[in-house]
């Protein structure tokens, strides 16, 4: 059985990956995952149900963890979570708190300011649209 930390950590990397199933590997079936301060999902299908959500929308997901901590079971994550959808992405700090009970994950709770997230995701929908325009205006000179 991995230790708490390494556990969170390929939790994490399977996310990364895409890997929902990979990833459900380290949940425990009564696992409660909650993006504070919306409701709490509870069970592994209710997790699934949401992991599902970013590989149905073609979402890319990248955690780059700046601190890890474990205390026995607890691991609390400091973390920059980036979210990828085409040219758009948004970046966003995230504080998480994991508890590892036999080998599985039991609690998931991720902290973040939804003011920072909606601006980063505005700033990635602006890249995205320039992103766009160079494009389209290359294409146009090449037809020229």
């Amino acid at each position: 059985m991995a230790d708490p930390k390494s556990t969170v950590t390929s939790f994490l990397t399977a996310l990364e990956r895409g890997d929902v199933e990979g990833a459900l590997t380290f949940v425990d079936p009564g696992v409660v995952y909650q993006n504070v301060p919306l409701p709490p999902a509870r069970g592994i299908a209710a997790v699934e149900k949401q992991l599902r959500l970013l590989t149905r929308y073609r979402i890319g997901f990248e955690a780059r963890v700046h601190h890890i901590a474990a205390d026995g079971p607890i691991v609390l994550t400091e973390r920059t979570d980036v979210l990828r959808a085409g040219a758009w992405d948004a970046r966003f700090w995230v504080c998480g708190t994991f508890e590892v009970r036999e080998g599985g994950i039991v609690l998931w709770r991720d902290y973040f300011d939804w003011a920072t997230f909606l601006a980063s995701s505005v700033r990635g929908a602006g890249k995205a649209v320039v992103t766009g325009a160079s494009t389209l205006l290359a294409r146009a000179r090449l037809r020229d």
